[in-house]
């Protein structure tokens, strides 16, 4: 197994303006309902008979065409530990290599970057494929390009995980080996549009419709709930998404005294967040919320820091509850990170580039 890597990371107001308002009109309705099953990778087997192929026995084919040399550089015990970034298989990062590899390399067969490209496509939702071609394109080059992978633990057992890494990406699948938490651990999504400084729209990125959909919530609320719902001085540092507990002390508005009509389009931006992933993580969300007395157990905060163009659109907003975390990060531009469990003693592990953003 590999013993170490090198490629560490690169690291109120009670009135929305008139400019506020038409921005949020003219972003036009959004799809909030969340879309359907992912379709997965298929082969049809003897006899005519299809079998439908996971991302899980896609890492299981993949770990089977290693050499020795690939699995030396790859591949890691189960609770392997690195020495400058802990417990590898929890670490989050929003620009980083895991391992030294790239996808797109001599590293890797044509075969074996084929099934990298078949597991992060059963890993997200078919509709969202050109979107996530486009973020990658404008962050990484296209797919595969300064992106890598890391195996832990045995495919195939009822204990191992793929995570894939790059800037602005980490993401996961693990057949749910690892206990109590979804996606495998924590995740990041993110991009940079036209300018690594987007302006206000945020032009041409493919994940701001999030925060336009929580934005439109805001505007729902009366006087009262915007004062409990923004935070006027300070927000946390981005990377600091790990789990306060049913005892913990969170920022913004209770779920609990919104509306009924508000609640409503609380679950529909809930709906929106886990659209770009596959059916199986969006259901282990919505169990692991559920545990914790679901959206009604959550808090809402838009933070005024960092609002671009100072135009009352909230760049920045967090939802959260005793272990769940949804953290927009809108400025200069998006950078999401998501941890979601079912129980608040799940420890983080977490980076955050400043450099590399």
């Amino acid at each position: 197994m590999a013993s170490e890597i090198n490629g560490s990371s690169q690291h109120l107001a009670d009135h929305a303006s008139g400019h506020r308002r038409e921005f949020l009109k003219q972003a036009g309705t959004l799809a909030l309902t969340a879309a359907g099953i992912p379709l997965l990778a298929r082969e049809t087997a003897a006899a005519g008979v299809t079998k439908v192929k996971t991302p899980e026995t896609l890492v299981k084919t993949l770990y089977d065409t290693f050499s020795e040399k690939q699995k030396q550089a790859v591949c890691f015990d189960w609770n392997y530990v690195d020495p400058a970034r802990g417990l590898l298989r929890t670490r989050l990062e929003n620009n980083w290599k895991i391992t030294k590899p790239s996808i797109k390399s001599g590293f890797f067969s044509a075969e074996q970057q084929s099934l990298i490209r078949g597991i992060f496509d059963g890993m997200t939702h078919p509709d969202w494929r050109k979107r996530w071609d486009q973020q990658l394109k404008d962050d990484v080059g296209g797919f595969g390009r300064q992106q890598s992978i890391a195996v832990f633990g045995q495919p195939g057992t009822d204990q191992f995980e793929f995570v894939l890494a790059s800037r602005h990406m980490t993401l996961r699948c693990d057949g749910n080996s690892a206990d109590h938490v979804a996606f495998g651990g924590p995740i990041l999504y993110a991009h940079e549009g036209e300018a690594i400084f987007e302006k206000p729209n945020h032009p041409g990125n493919v994940f701001w419709h999030q925060a336009l959909a929580a934005n439109r919530l805001y505007d729902m609320f009366n006087g009262k709930q915007r004062l409990q719902a923004l935070v006027t001085s300070g927000m946390p540092s981005e990377e600091l998404v790990g789990f306060r507990g049913s005892k913990g002390r969170f920022h913004g508005i209770p779920v609990t005294e919104m509306s009924a009509d508000q609640k409503e389009h609380m679950q529909s931006v809930l709906k929106l967040l886990l659209e770009p992933f596959r059916q199986s993580d969006r259901d282990e969300v919505t169990r692991c919320l559920k545990t914790q007395g679901g959206l009604d157990a959550c808090h809402l905060a838009f933070y005024k820091e960092g609002d671009l163009g100072s135009d009352g659109l909230w760049d920045n907003w967090r939802l959260e509850g005793p272990s769940f975390v949804w953290y927009f990060r809108g400025n200069p531009h998006v950078h999401v990170w998501v941890n979601v469990a079912d129980t608040s003693k799940i420890e983080l592990n977490s980076y955050q580039d400043s450099v590399g953003v």
